[in-house]
């Protein structure tokens, strides 16, 4: 039982992203495929997908495709959990700062959904910093 899902999230994307693979399986969470589009959105991933498991029982897996260039490399180069189960991290707008010079993003969980950190300076929101991707 994972006790963190958006940091078990994370590292099942870079660690697929590190050694060249194109999908991702993962347990299904409301809160995840809301992270996952997140992540489509800002051209990290290619395609999200929820599926029920062919055994036939109710659970259902979330099926997510990484984003390649045109080099073959992934567009994800690294993450970094910043709010964890034991230490949760809250920031205002004003100190959701850009990641890697603006090639990056910062994940927030905030009252209005999962925003990046341009979204939430943009619409004058806080909440959970999640992690930084870039």
């Amino acid at each position: 039982m994972v006790t963190d899902r958006v940091g078990d999230f994370i590292i099942r994307l870079q660690n697929a992203a590190m050694i060249g693979k194109q999908e991702v399986s993962l347990p299904y969470s409301m809160h995840l495929v809301s992270v996952a589009k997140k992540l489509k959105e800002l051209g990290f991933l290619a395609h999200v997908e929820v599926k029920e498991k062919e055994d036939g029982s109710v659970k259902k897996n979330i099926i997510v495709t990484l984003a390649y260039d045109a080099k073959g490399q992934a567009k994800l180069r690294g993450v970094k959990r910043i709010s964890k189960p034991g230490r949760r991290l809250y920031a205002p707008f004003t100190a959701a700062h850009k990641v890697k010079g603006g090639t990056g993003a910062r994940v927030m969980s905030t009252s209005v959904g999962i925003l990046s950190d341009a979204e939430a300076r943009k619409q004058h929101v806080g909440g959970e910093d999640l992690f930084e991707i870039w």
